[in-house]
C-alpha cells in the first residue's frame, strides 16, 4: 500500500450537496481528520433542514434554527472550506465539480448528496404555478409570505395540497393546524381555511399498513381536510388544478409533494442512472462506473434494490459513506451498506399527536410526539453544540521556512495563472507584460497626481474565489474615496505551502475572483509576486491618479453635514465570532454579501451628492477613520449610536465577547471621545471600534441633498445606507466625537 500519509496532502474530498448523508460525513471527519486530506463541501444554501422536523416547523412548535442545520459552522468545526454555490456539472475527464458562479473545483474523491424534488415538470404548467416543497428554501420563502399575508389581511383561503404520500399528509395536517390558527387570531374566523389533500392512488400513505391509513383517514375527516382520491393532476393554471377525472378545483395555494424527481444536470454527467435519472451505486455507495464518485440519500439509487426516498436512509449512509472515502484514498477494500429491510416512521398529525408505523406495526398518541421529538432533538443536538475550536496542529510545521528555490517555484506558477487568467483589455495597461519584479512605466496627466496604495489582508474564509473578491474591493475603497481613476495594480499574494497542482489551483481561483473586481474598477492587474506562508493572505499595490491630494480629500467636512455611512459595521467581531464558532452561518452569509459590494457606485453617488469629504472604513473601525476626517478638517462631530448600520449577528457575537485582534488598539481611541454617561452601554457602542474589511465609506454631505443621496445609495443596493450624525464646529483644534443617544 502507498504511503499516504506522505501523499494524502495531494487529496481533495468534494462534498456536493449538503444532505443527511454529508452532514454525519462531515462530523465524522471533524471527529478523526484523515491527516493531509482536504474537506470541501459545496452547497447552494448555508443552512440545510432536517426533513423530520419541517412539519413541526410549519405547525409552528419548532423555530428555524431548531430544524436547519448550519453548514458553515459545521464546516468551520471540521476545518472543511465551504462554498456556497450552485453546482451544474462535472468534468471528470479534467476531475472537476462545475459550478454556477465559481470557477472549477478538483477533486480526488467526490460525493453527491444533494436530495430530490418534486417532479413538478412531469404536469402541464406545474412549474409555473404551484410550490414544490424542495427545495426547502424556495418553498420556505413562499410559507412564509402566505403567513404574512394572513396576518394582515385574514379572510377565506384554500390550499390544495398534491400527493397523498407520507410527506402530503404531513404537510396538509401541519400548514392546517397552523394556518387555522393564525386566521383566528385576526378575524376570529378558523372555518374560513379550507385544505384540499389530493391523492393520484386511491388510498394516502401507500408504502404503509392498512392501520396506518385508517388512522390519518380519521384524522383528515376530523379536521375537515377534503381528501380526493384517485385524483391524478393533469393541469395547473393559475389558481387551479385539473384532475385526470376531468374534475376543476380553485386555490390560493398549490403545494407540490408528489414522487421524487432528480436533478437535471446529473443526466449530462455520463454516470450510469437509473431510469428516474438518479445516480446507480453501488451497495458500497460507489457508482457503478466511476470509483473515484460516491453518491448517498435522495440522489442515489441502490442497484438491485429500490429504496424509498426517506431521510432514514440518507442518514444511516453517513457513516459508511464517510468510511469508505477513507478507505478509497487509502486504497482499502471499501465497507458495504446494509439498508434495513424496515424502517420506524414517525409521522405527525400537526397538533403533537403522532403515528408510529414500522411494517405491520402501528401506535398512536400524544405519547409518539413527544418520543419523535426526543429522537429529533437528540440529533440536532449533535450538530448545534459544537465544541469550541481549540486551534488545529500545523501540518506544514516542517516546511514553513521555505526555501528561496520554493519562492522562485511559486512566482513561476503565479505567472502561469495570471496567463490564464486573461483580464479584459484596458487603455491603462502597461504596454508590454512585466515580470513581478519588473517596473511600469507610467505617466500622470497634467494636473493631476500619480498614486499608489497597498493594502494587504488575511483570508478570513476558506473560499479563495469569494476572498479574492473581498481583498480586490478592500484595496479599491481607498481609491473610490478620494475620487481617484484606477490605473493599474500588482497581486502580492502568501499561499499555504503544499503540491504545484493545489498551489495553482488556488492561485486561479484567487486570481479569477480578483480580476473580476479589478475589471468592473477598470483597473489592470499587470503582475504580482508570491510567497510560501502559514496562511493564505492577498495585498494589491494599486497605482491611480487624482485630482487632490488625500489630506483634501479627507479634509473638507463643514459644520452642518450629514454623516453617511454606505455600508453596516460589525464584519470583526462576526467573522471573531465564526472562528469560535459562535456565528449564524446566515450572519456569515450577509456579512459576505456586504464585503462583496464594491463601493463603486457608492462613490460616484456621493460624489454626484457633492460630498464634502469621504473615506473609507478599514482596520480603524468607523470611530477611527471619522477622527482622522474630523482633524484634517478642523471640526468635531457626532455620532448618533442608535442610527448606525449593523450587520445581522453582530451584537450578538460582541456581547459573548467575540471581538477582533485589532479591537484592542482601537479602543486606545477612546480619549477623542465626549462620551455621555450611558454611552459605554450602549449595544452598539463596542462597534464603533470594530474593525472592517471591505467595509463601507463614510461621507459629510450637506444637510440639503443627504435625503436624496440615500434614497440613490439604497436603489443602488446599498440597503443599510444610513444617517449617522452630522459635523459640529470644533470647541479646540478638532478631532473630538460626541455620542448621542436616543435617551440623553
Amino acid at each position: 500500500m502507498p504511503n499516504d500519509e506522505q501523499s494524502a496532502d495531494l487529496r481533495d474530498i468534494v462534498l456536493v450537496g449538503g444532505g443527511h448523508s454529508h452532514v454525519g460525513v462531515i462530523k465524522r471527519f471533524a471527529a478523526q481528520p484523515l491527516p493531509g486530506v482536504r474537506l470541501t463541501l459545496i452547497c447552494r444554501d448555508t443552512h440545510t433542514p432536517y426533513s423530520g422536523m419541517l412539519p413541526g416547523y410549519i405547525a409552528g412548535h419548532y423555530d428555524y434554527d431548531e430544524v436547519h442545520i448550519d453548514l458553515r459552522r459545521l464546516a468551520r468545526f471540521a476545518a472543511a472550506r465551504f462554498y456556497r454555490d450552485e453546482v451544474i456539472g462535472l468534468d471528470r475527464e479534467k476531475r472537476q465539480v462545475l459550478c454556477r458562479a465559481r470557477p472549477p473545483v478538483a477533486y480526488d474523491r467526490l460525493s453527491i448528496n444533494i436530495g430530490s424534488m418534486p417532479a413538478v415538470d412531469l404536469v402541464d404548467g406545474a412549474s409555473e404555478n404551484a410550490t414544490p416543497v424542495k427545495p426547502i428554501r424556495h418553498f420556505n420563502e413562499r410559507w412564509l409570505s402566505l403567513l404574512e399575508r394572513v396576518r394582515r389581511h385574514g379572510g377565506p383561503l384554500t390550499i390544495a395540497v398534491v400527493g397523498a404520500g407520507a410527506g402530503g399528509v404531513e404537510l396538509a395536517l401541519a400548514m392546517h393546524h397552523r394556518l387555522r390558527r393564525e386566521i383566528d387570531l385576526v378575524t376570529g374566523k378558523p372555518d374560513d381555511l379550507t385544505v384540499h389533500l389530493l391523492a393520484a392512488e386511491r388510498d394516502i400513505l401507500p408504502t404503509h399498513n392498512a392501520a396506518v391509513r385508517r388512522s390519518f383517514e380519521r384524522v383528515l375527516n376530523e379536521r375537515q381536510i377534503v381528501l380526493h382520491r384517485a385524483a391524478e393532476v393533469i393541469q395547473v393554471g393559475a389558481g387551479r388544478l385539473r384532475t385526470r377525472r376531468g374534475e376543476t378545483l380553485y386555490a390560493d395555494e398549490i403545494v407540490w409533494v408528489t414522487q421524487a424527481a432528480a436533478a437535471a444536470w446529473l443526466r449530462d454527467t455520463g454516470l450510469a442512472l437509473d431510469g428516474d435519472g438518479f445516480i446507480a451505486v453501488r451497495e458500497t455507495l460507489q457508482t457503478v462506473d466511476d470509483p473515484l464518485i460516491f453518491a448517498a440519500g435522495d440522489c442515489a439509487a441502490l442497484v438491485g434494490r429500490r429504496l424509498a426516498k426517506a431521510g432514514v436512509f440518507a442518514v444511516r449512509q453517513g457513516r459508511t459513506l464517510a468510511n469508505n472515502l477513507r478507505r478509497s484514498l487509502r486504497h482499502e477494500p471499501l465497507r458495504v451498506w446494509h439498508a434495513q429491510r424496515r424502517w420506524l416512521a414517525l409521522i405527525s398529525t400537526g397538533n403533537r399527536y403522532a403515528v408510529a408505523s414500522r411494517g405491520i406495526l402501528y401506535a398512536e398518541g400524544a405519547w409518539v410526539w413527544r418520543w419523535k421529538d426526543w429522537i429529533d432533538r437528540r440529533f440536532m443536538t449533535g450538530f448545534r453544540d459544537l465544541p469550541r475550536p481549540t486551534g488545529q496542529p500545523d501540518r506544514h510545521e516542517a516546511r514553513r521556512e521555505a526555501s528561496a528555490a520554493d519562492e522562485a517555484k511559486a512566482t513561476a506558477l503565479l505567472l502561469r495563472v495570471l496567463a490564464t487568467v486573461q483580464p479584459v483589455a484596458h487603455s491603462t495597461r502597461p504596454s508590454r507584460a512585466c515580470a513581478p519584479d519588473e517596473l511600469s512605466i507610467m505617466h500622470a496627466p497634467p494636473g493631476k497626481t500619480l498614486q499608489q496604495t497597498l493594502c494587504a489582508v488575511s483570508a478570513a474564509i476558506d473560499d479563495p474565489w469569494l476572498f479574492a473578491q473581498i481583498a480586490a474591493n478592500h484595496a479599491l475603497d481607498e481609491i473610490f474615496a478620494l475620487s481617484g481613476q484606477v490605473h493599474s495594480a500588482t497581486a502580492i499574494v502568501t499561499m499555504p505551502p503544499g503540491p504545484d497542482e493545489k498551489i495553482e489551483a488556488s492561485l486561479f481561483d484567487l486570481l479569477s475572483g480578483a480580476t473580476a473586481v479589478l475589471d468592473d474598477a477598470a483597473c489592470a492587474l499587470s503582475g504580482g509576486r508570491v510567497s510560501l506562508g502559514e496562511e493564505l493572505a492577498l495585498g494589491f499595490v494599486i497605482t491611480f491618479r487624482v485630482q487632490e491630494e488625500p489630506a483634501s480629500a479627507l479634509g473638507g467636512m463643514r459644520p452642518g453635514d450629514v454623516l453617511i455611512l454606505t455600508k453596516a459595521v460589525g464584519v470583526g467581531t462576526l467573522f471573531a465570532g465564526h472562528a469560535r464558532l459562535q456565528a449564524k452561518g446566515r450572519w456569515i452569509d450577509e456579512a459576505l454579501r456586504s464585503m462583496q459590494r464594491s463601493n463603486r457606485l457608492a462613490a460616484k453617488c456621493l460624489r454626484e451628492h457633492a460630498a464634502t469629504a469621504c473615506s473609507k472604513v478599514h482596520a480603524h473601525g468607523i470611530l477611527g477613520h471619522l477622527i482622522e476626517m474630523a482633524r484634517l478638517s478642523g471640526v468635531d462631530a457626532q455620532i448618533d449610536l442608535d442610527q448606525l448600520p449593523v450587520l445581522d449577528g453582530a451584537l450578538e457575537t460582541g456581547a459573548a465577547g467575540s471581538f477582533d485582534a485589532r479591537q484592542m488598539a482601537n479602543l486606545r481611541l477612546r480619549h477623542a471621545l465626549l462620551e455621555p454617561p450611558a454611552a459605554a452601554g450602549h449595544r452598539h457602542y463596542p462597534l464603533l471600534f470594530d474593525p472592517q474589511i471591505a467595509g463601507g465609506l463614510l461621507a459629510s454631505v450637506a444637510p440639503e441633498k443627504a435625503d436624496a443621496c440615500l434614497h440613490v445609495l439604497r436603489s443602488l443596493g446599498y440597503e443599510k445606507a444610513a444617517r449617522i450624525g452630522h459635523v459640529l464646529p470644533a470647541e479646540e483644534h478638532g478631532g473630538r466625537i460626541a455620542l448621542r443617544l436616543r435617551t440623553s
